[in-house]
């Protein structure tokens, strides 16, 4: 085999161990991303809850002057 076709078998399998690699690294970032989707609307649902438990009656709500 020529020496051309030696280097190209070369850079593709250096291509292919980087492909892999970055395969690899997207897949976890997207793991990653689900989990601070899942975390947000948790915390989202977490502050709703706390405000409408927070909520005081009107007649004890005090006017914005005070």
């Amino acid at each position: 085999m020529s020496d051309a076709i030696i280097e190209l078998e070369i850079r593709l399998a250096h291509y292919e161990t980087v492909l892999g690699d970055l395969s690899d690294v997207v897949a976890k970032q997207q793991d990653q991303i689900d989990q601070l989707i899942a975390e947000v609307v948790r915390l989202r649902e977490h502050h709703v809850e706390d405000n409408d438990s927070l909520q005081l009656p009107p007649e004890d709500t005090r006017p914005p002057h005070y």
